[in-house]
């Protein structure tokens, strides 16, 4: 069984704004997003890896970020890029 070893990187644990929420990045270029994500480090919010961009993954990638929060209502699961595990 994986475990995270990054959960004392959880520095944000819920957007600083009320909804709605959007993926800066994905505006920027005219585009949509499916779903989105917070990165739990920084709160930066971008869009999911089923969206065309995959912001949140490539802000992980840059950043070193490890942790990402689903902001989607109902949902509150994380997941930790480094040691590919849903908390």
């Amino acid at each position: 069984m994986t475990t995270c070893t990054h959960t004392s990187s959880v520095l944000i644990s819920a957007p600083a704004e009320p909804g709605p929420y959007r993926c800066e990045a994905c505006l920027a270029l005219s585009d949509s997003w499916v779903h989105l994500r917070m990165c739990s480090t920084c709160g930066n919010i971008a869009c999911c890896d089923s969206s065309k961009n995959k912001h949140a993954t490539q802000h992980h990638r840059a950043s070193g970020h490890p942790l990402a929060r689903s902001i989607e209502p109902g949902e509150t699961w994380l997941w930790c890029y480094v040691d590919r595990v849903l908390l």
